[in-house]
């Protein structure tokens, strides 16, 4: 029944009971030609902390501390008109060209090899590259390929080593265009026009290299008029030669009729998460048992966030004689709400780690991210930066748990009554145990009690909120927001019991040793 003044949740974790190990893929990251997210964000040759290749070296610290494990690159919508050659060879060759996505001008001052650079500076993240499928088609994608990935003796490959990689790049994960359901997309298809290329194109592709991994295009929301029919067309014409199909989802608090926000429902917007995963993974199950095959195909969530649509900060620039380089565009500041709502997401993905093999926040740096940076100035993490870091420090390498929860509910508009306290445990890659947990309701403090097998001997909890849910962390106070230790965390050894109160509007991790 529905709480007001208190609410109470209980998880039972037991090691014999597991959703499916937790894929380091699930910890990526989206690198666009938008606004500033690679000019002035990754990429500021001007910078004082800027290394030999241009790079930010503030900023390459914080995706390290962030935990980033595969990055999408080069778009998003800008891949749509994109032309991959524009981005390689002598700088001062390359052309300028309109960026018919954003609205801008693109240098492309940096491109594949500085993209190849920069994740080997970060350590070593994997590139998730995406082709064109918009203006271009098979043959474009195949030179890609060969580009990319064929070590020498040939045109394409030899070029490549010319500009400077005699090693081959090595890619191994591939999206087949982008969000091609989508009207606003350059070069929008039918799901019968672009299952057919995009079958061509995964066939095309493995003749070269057998062994990429291909994501093709889902739904580029769960609310699209297409959703499930796109899914299911697409699939039919590709399934035996692709590894993934992909899910797309912001979230935002819808404005009520009297101008404020519906924050009950944004709060638990990890319910429509949820609903979309089970409702492509029922699509893909009914394709594999329709085609009759044994291939297996996961889901790709490339894009998931929190992001203000529509709003100031997302405006794109109009006008024939406007093309700005590097505007900024869709530059959200993130409150403490919306970091609870982006821990409760991540909580679903854990929930569905059986089917979700992979997902990249979008997008990195600067455009609805995690990052934010200024031009020659500081650069700083956004409260969303905080639940990305500290599950990706403790759930990489793990296995989830069936998340055995019982919890009082919270009423919302949209979803109905649902959990007030939305939870997930991970058997951590050390044998320790981390368990994730938000607290949904605006007002209610909640009595959260985990029961855990064995022996536990010590309980870490570190919990974000703040008693300004609208908090968020600026240019001007860029620590404004952070996460503490949650001192009401306790353990009863004798029964493997902990329990702790978790306020209103909260994200919390325990450690459990």
């Amino acid at each position: 029944m529905d709480q007001q003044n208190h609410l109470s949740a209980r998880l039972v974790v037991e090691d014999d009971f597991q959703v499916g190990a937790v894929h380091d893929r699930l910890f990526g990251s989206f690198v666009e030609h938008l606004g500033r997210c690679v000019y002035t964000g990754i990429y500021e040759p001007e910078h004082p902390t800027a290394d030999e290749h241009g790079f930010r070296r503030d900023v390459i610290e914080l995706v390290r501390e962030l935990g980033v494990t595969a990055v999408r690159y080069p778009g998003g919508n800008f891949v749509s008109g994109y032309r991959w050659e524009d981005g390689v060879g002598p700088r001062e060759e390359r052309p300028r060209r309109l960026d018919l996505a954003w609205h801008s001008t693109e240098t492309n001052e940096f491109g594949l090899h500085e993209m190849a650079a920069w994740l080997a500076a970060t350590g070593g993240n994997e590139l998730m590259e995406a082709v064109n499928l918009g203006t271009r088609g098979l043959e474009e994608a195949l030179d890609l390929l060969e580009y990319a990935n064929i070590p020498g003796g040939t045109a394409l490959s030899e070029r490549r080593r010319a500009n400077g990689a005699d090693e081959p790049f090595d890619i191994r994960m591939w999206c087949l265009g982008n969000e091609m359901d989508g009207p606003w997309q350059l070069g929008h298809k039918t799901a019968e026009d672009y299952g057919t290329l995009a079958a061509s194109v995964a066939a095309g592709m493995r003749q070269i290299d057998p062994d990429v991994e291909l994501v093709v295009c889902g739904s580029s929301s769960h609310g699209m008029p297409t959703f499930g029919a796109w899914e299911q067309t697409v699939l039919e014409r590709t399934f035996e030669n692709v590894d993934f199909i992909s899910c797309h989802a912001y979230y935002q608090p819808a404005l009520n009729d009297d101008g404020t926000r519906d924050m009950a429902s944004f709060l638990a917007s990890g319910e429509d998460m949820d609903g979309f995963i089970n409702d492509v993974a029922a699509i893909i199950d009914a394709t594999k048992a329709r085609l009759k095959s044994t291939h297996d195909v996961s889901i790709s969530f490339d894009e998931w966030n929190v992001w203000y649509q529509g709003e100031e900060p997302s405006k794109v620039p109009e006008g024939r004689g406007n093309w700005p380089v590097a505007p900024r565009l869709l530059e959200d500041i993130y409150s403490v709400a919306d970091a609870v709502v982006f821990g409760d997401l991540l909580i679903t993905l854990l929930k569905n780690a059986d089917r979700v093999r992979a997902a990249c926040v979008a997008q990195l740096v600067n455009v609805i991210a995690p990052i934010m940076t200024e031009p020659g100035g500081p650069a700083w993490r956004q409260t969303t930066f905080w639940p990305f870091a500290l599950t990706a420090r403790l759930a990489k390498g793990g296995t989830v748990l069936e998340p055995k929860l019982t919890a009082d509910t919270v009423a919302t508009p949209r979803y109905g009554a649902v959990n007030g306290v939305n939870a997930v445990a991970v058997r951590c890659a050390d044998g320790t145990l981390a368990v994730f947990a938000t607290n949904r309701s605006q007002d209610a403090p909640a009595a959260f009690e985990v029961t855990v097998p064995g022996t536990a001997e010590t309980v870490e909890a570190t919990t974000l909120h703040d008693s300004d849910p609208f908090a968020a962390n600026t240019l001007n106070d860029r620590e404004r927001v952070a996460p503490y230790a949650n001192d009401s965390a306790a353990l009863d050894a004798a029964s493997g019991t902990v329990r702790v109160t978790l306020p209103p509007i909260s994200w919390t991790v325990l450690h459990i040793r």
